[in-house]
């Protein structure tokens, strides 16, 4: 008969070294540590970081918001005018409007930071680029020539050489210090340019003339854009002059034409002539809500066509949907 063993196997990890061990914890420590730093985790340790990193993000908080704000809205006109008459006035088109602006915003505001870091940063690679070059073909090492160019002064990109520069004297191959040059800028621009010179190097070539063939390929990127750029920008400035031509055309047509048939349409009615029906139907605060609604909804997608145009990207012209949807707003509320 036999006799089987109960005892539980012992755990391999138990027999290796100290040295083994205190590895495998670190390595434990390090993947709990990534783990924490993804996803939901990341927004609670880092919030602000989390929200500000990249613009669209800033939706998980601002869209929360603005809902709460317009449920608050809307029940307040519900206790105050009933269900019917709440949807009817124009307080409920004011919550909208509020819960939008809240919503688009901040995302307008950090999309416009975050382009102005990418072009200043765009601007001033391939002089970056050139520099350490020059110093390569001068006899200097890479070290040593990333080293001198550290000390200059390259606006946004000043830090991110600086960064560069430690790993280089930290002994870091340069193929792998240039990739995380490129990832920590995070632009295409960049990524590309890292991503040929690191290329380049590993097959052997002449590095300073990869960084000058970087060089130039960045500098005819940021020329073309900024063409472009100033090509579109009279089709911007059409997209918001027609707004105000059509705000003007809305002016006139309510003050002027729908004004004076309602006052004809009254005079018929008390005059019984049995012309009522001409003009007395025309409900003014019904019209002037119907055209507040056509201009917000044609000023909040004109500027994003604008942006479109402009700048390739319809999320940066959410700048100007917000600027013509609050001068709509301000004229319909003061002016017409």
């Amino acid at each position: 008969m036999k006799i089987f063993d109960t005892k539980k196997p012992e755990n391999k990890a138990d027999d290796a070294p100290p040295e083994i061990r205190k590895d495998e914890e670190i390595l434990a420590r390090l993947e709990e540590q990534h783990r924490s730093d993804e996803g939901f985790g990341k927004f609670m340790r880092h919030p602000v970081q989390m929200l500000t990193e990249k613009p669209v993000n800033i939706l998980i908080l601002t869209i929360p918001v603005a809902i709460i704000v317009f449920v608050i809205g809307l029940i307040l006109q519900v206790s105050k005018y009933g269900v019917v008459l709440a949807l009817t006035t124009t307080g409920i088109d004011d919550y909208f409007l509020l819960a939008v602006l809240i919503a688009t915003i901040p995302l307008a505001l950090l999309d416009l930071k975050h382009s102005m870091r990418v072009r200043n940063l765009n601007i001033s690679l391939p002089n970056f680029f050139r520099d350490v070059a020059g110093m390569n073909e001068s006899g200097m090492t890479l070290p040593n020539a990333i080293h001198v160019v550290a000390g200059g002064e390259y606006g946004s990109l000043t830090p991110y050489i600086k960064k560069l520069d430690a790993e280089m004297s930290w002994n870091i191959p340069f193929v792998d210090a240039i990739y995380q040059f490129g990832e920590r800028i995070g632009t295409s621009l960049a990524q590309r340019s890292v991503d040929l010179i690191a290329k380049a190097s590993r097959a052997g070539g002449d590095v300073s003339e990869v960084l000058r063939a970087a060089a130039n390929d960045s500098f005819e990127f940021v020329n073309l854009e900024t063409e472009r750029r100033n090509n579109m920008l009279i089709y911007v400035i059409i997209v918001l002059v027609s707004y105000l031509v059509f705000l003007f055309v809305i002016a006139v047509m309510t003050g002027t034409f729908l004004q004076t048939m309602a006052q004809a349409g009254e005079a018929v009615a008390e005059s019984g002539s049995g012309g009522s029906a001409f003009g007395a139907a025309i409900d003014m605060e019904f019209y002037r809500r119907l055209f507040l609604h056509a201009s917000v909804i044609q000023g909040f997608f004109s500027g994003l066509v604008a942006g479109q145009m402009g700048e390739g990207r319809a999320v940066a012209g959410l700048k100007y949907s917000v600027v013509m949807v609050v001068i709509g707003w301000v004229a319909f509320r003061l002016f017409i």
